[in-house]
């Protein structure tokens, strides 16, 4: 006897296939706005081509990186949910935190907004339309200040204001320091080049300056030579030195202080390299690019030795990737000797660059510093990883559980499906 197949059940369409019918959609938009960008940049005259990309990547560059760490804080907390580390336990959540489905679907609708903003922005300006141009970032930069605010439960309400809690702790550390506090007071320092240019877009917006190369006749406005640059590039350090005395004052222990003086490392770096703007070249030549030079190495040094001595616990992702299931991710990386190489030495290199970009006079060098961020981000990324299951073993530690074994009472949390932080 044949199967009859009822009508509503033929309309349904499989999973497989809304995926990937999704992926090719999001595809061809991809396509599309490469297109037009590029098209939209040939159009532009070659002596301005230049300055056209710059100002273009000013504006949208900070929001391009957060959508980058997004991504890869959702892979983070994908890796958490599928190891033997309580994710919500050590950042004191509850059952409705985010999933990294959610987080992945907030960074993809990220990942469309921003580049077909970006896009709207050089057709409109390569076409001669400058006021519409002119709005299209200033639109973005709205759009997503309403959205973090939105006092509606619509758009993960508390996950929103947990973090911008959080984030007011992290201004104003006048209560005890949490993991979650200085866990991303840390990332925030990886993001410092993101406050920066931000500044200067907002600084650009408002002086009205946006989409028009008058910019550069008011370079002391929100250009190069502007004081606020290096103020901002060095207020997550500042906070999480302050952080850093705080938990001094709370514990007495000397380490908060070694802490707090690698942070403040970071200063040097931003000030001397910011003088070059404000000295004479001869003076710059010889004395103050050398003292910078110094003092990112020393910087670079303590940051790296404390990453390895102090935040990480080398153990070859003992736990972390540790997965609950076999999974393919778990065979690449579970006690496998490569990372602990991987892991050094990569962080070496990233510590040692990273310096560059908290350099105010090569912010220029543009696709450079870009390129050297999203290596930071991954350097960040990598970090997440060490300095998670170094906190949960000291978790474990202090509860009198042997680190072999495997903590089971948090799976029920981590496998909920009713999220909404």
């Amino acid at each position: 006897m044949k199967n009859i197949i009822s009508p509503v059940q033929s309309a349904a369409p499989s999973p497989t296939f809304l995926w990937r019918f999704k992926v090719t959609l999001f595809l061809i938009w991809g396509l599309t706005c490469c297109k037009v960008g590029w098209d939209s940049v040939m159009r532009m005259h070659v002596n301005l081509r230049d300055l056209f990309l710059y100002e273009a990547f000013l504006y949208y560059n900070p929001l391009l990186l957060v959508t980058m760490m997004v991504w890869l804080w959702g892979v983070n907390v994908w890796v958490f949910l599928q190891s033997n580390v309580s994710y919500p336990k050590i950042f004191d959540l509850d059952q409705n935190h985010l999933t990294h489905k959610e987080i992945w679907k907030c960074s993809t609708w990220m990942t469309i907004i921003v580049p077909t903003s970006m896009t709207a922005y050089l057709y409109l300006y390569s076409h001669g339309e400058v006021s519409l141009a002119a709005s299209q970032p200033v639109l973005l930069y709205i759009l997503v200040a309403v959205i973090l605010i939105f006092p509606f439960d619509i758009f993960f309400l508390s996950s929103r204001y947990f973090f911008l809690r959080t984030l007011l702790r992290i201004a104003f550390p006048l209560q005890p320091i949490t993991f979650p506090d200085f866990f991303v007071a840390d990332i925030l320092t990886s993001m410092a080049k993101v406050f920066s240019d931000l500044e200067r877009s907002v600084c650009r917006m408002i002086n009205r300056q946006v989409a028009t190369i008058a910019w550069l006749e008011a370079d002391s406005v929100c250009g190069s030579h502007s004081v606020a640059i290096p103020m901002v590039l060095v207020l997550p350090y500042l906070w999480r030195l302050l952080q850093c005395l705080r938990q001094y004052r709370d514990t007495k222990e000397k380490n908060c202080l070694f802490n707090a003086l690698k942070y403040s490392t970071a200063f040097p770096v931003i000030f001397l390299s910011a003088l070059k703007y404000h000295v004479l070249p001869e003076k710059w030549t010889t004395l103050y690019r050398p003292l910078w030079l110094l003092s990112s190495v020393i910087n670079s040094l303590y940051s790296f030795y404390w990453d390895i001595t102090r935040d990480w616990d080398l153990s070859g992702f003992s736990r972390i990737f540790k997965f609950n299931k076999p999974h393919v991710v778990s065979t690449m990386f579970y006690g496998r000797q490569w990372i602990y190489f991987w892991a050094i030495g990569s962080n070496f290199i990233l510590r040692c660059s990273w310096t560059y970009k908290l350099s105010a006079h090569l912010r220029h060098n543009y696709l450079t510093v870009f390129t050297i961020t999203l290596l930071e981000m991954l350097r960040r990324f990598q970090w997440v990883f060490f300095r998670v299951e170094n906190e949960w073993n000291k978790i474990m530690t202090r509860s009198g559980v042997q680190l072999t074994e495997i903590p089971r009472e948090e799976d029920k949390l981590l496998g909920s499906n009713d999220h909404d932080v």
